[in-house]
């Protein structure tokens, strides 16, 4: 096996099975199938390995973990429960229980769970991130990314943990922090589509309009299944003047729509259908058909399944919500169209911290005598705000 001679190593591992049926062997054989990246086949293995050791808590999480990478998700939640029923503290399964309740937005008895393994192993980078996710859902955006610096912290190199942090830095519209933490990913993960489009909603936003077509025009190319692509880039170019090319990307999205639609594996989020709609209205395309909104189901809590395309890397159990929220929580900044358009009603300012105070409110008197003190003690020639960090 450490030679990566697999086939011999599968032979030699199904030979001592033969022989006699160990717990060791089957895992091995497992982790192999796993190295070759067939998942299904090692699904077989562990089920075959529960089947002769039933009460064994590493292979019933093992299994549910992978069942839980692959969305099964009532039988991963069958396996991890009965992990821990023989385990009540086995760590690995409550982080995976709790990541399932996150995914359905449930964060406060997710929370619950992660406290439980927090006393375990307090140094653990997933843990952390899930943490910092929960909050994220809570919209408790400090709290969450001082979990996710303290996830990054413990695991500098993990992309989703820096993928994360550039995404609530986007929703805190704090955008330079943001392509801070989005160009790492990119370093680290250059062939995923959806970083990159990530990347030209920063730069849209730093006024910095070149570089972000050429970001968008390079998720395009990576990204052959998600819509947001073409669709924010539609509205960059629109927003620039050059409506020939915004039809051209606002067609590619429809197509893609139309695509997913027939595999049934995307379900539209009712704010892209919304702004697409408006768009087309803009561009004088008239409504689409291919972008209805969908309708509310109190049942269904995931959105954004655009993971579930044939050539889109899923994020992983850990950071599915970051996933299922990005659609919403990162790409509106972008969608906001020029007075005179034809656009009556633009998409609502998405939640931010009270950081600063509102700029239509009168200050109080406390606050106007503050002003007038740093007024009276700036250096003559100094305007106010002029040396302040960016």
């Amino acid at each position: 096996m450490y030679l990566k001679h697999f086939n011999k190593a599968k032979d030699q591992l199904n030979s001592a099975l033969e022989l006699s049926r160990h717990d060791l062997t089957y895992t091995t054989l497992g982790k192999i199938h796993l190295l070759e990246g067939d998942t299904q086949k090692a699904i077989e293995v562990y089920k075959k390995a529960v089947e002769f050791s039933p009460e064994n808590t590493e292979l019933l999480t093992t299994l549910g973990l992978l069942y839980l990478q692959l969305g099964i998700y009532q039988k991963a939640f069958e396996h991890l429960g009965n992990a821990l029923t023989y385990d009540p503290s086995n760590y690995k399964a409550i982080l995976a229980a709790g990541s399932m309740m996150q995914m359905h937005g449930d964060f406060d008895v997710a929370l619950t769970k992660y406290r439980v393994v927090a006393c375990a192993v307090p140094e653990s980078p997933p843990l952390w991130n899930n943490i910092g996710m929960c909050f994220f859902g809570k919209k408790k955006y400090v709290a969450a990314i001082s979990c996710l610096k303290r996830a990054n912290y413990l695991a500098p190199f993990d992309w989703k943990i820096l993928y994360n942090l550039g995404l609530v830095h986007l929703t805190m519209q704090q955008y330079a922090s943001a392509f801070h933490f989005i160009s790492a990913t990119i370093h680290l993960q250059p062939k995923l589509g959806e970083l990159y489009m990530l990347l030209a909603v920063a730069l849209t936003n730093l006024a910095d309009a070149e570089n972000a077509k050429l970001a968008y025009q390079k998720a395009a190319a990576l990204d052959l299944y998600n819509p947001l692509v073409n669709l924010n880039y539609a509205i960059l170019l629109y927003n620039q003047g050059e409506k020939k090319k915004a039809v051209l990307q606002f067609q590619e999205m429809e197509g893609k729509v139309n695509m997913l639609k027939e595999s049934s594996a995307l379900e539209l989020d009712p704010e892209m259908v919304d702004v697409a709609q408006k768009l087309g209205v803009a561009l004088q395309l008239g409504e689409s058909s291919a972008l209805t909104k969908p309708a509310k189901d109190p049942k269904s809590k995931q959105r954004g399944s655009a993971s579930k395309a044939p050539g889109i890397q899923p994020l992983g159990s850990n950071q599915a919500l970051g996933q299922a929220m990005s659609s919403a929580a990162g790409y509106g900044r972008t969608m906001q169209f020029p007075p005179g358009a034809g656009i009556s009603a633009q998409l609502a300012k998405p939640p931010s911290l009270p950081l600063e105070p509102d700029p239509d409110s009168e200050p109080g008197p406390e606050e106007a005598e503050m002003q007038e003190q740093r007024r009276k003690s700036q250096p003559v020639g100094q305007e106010e705000g002029s040396g302040g960090d960016a």
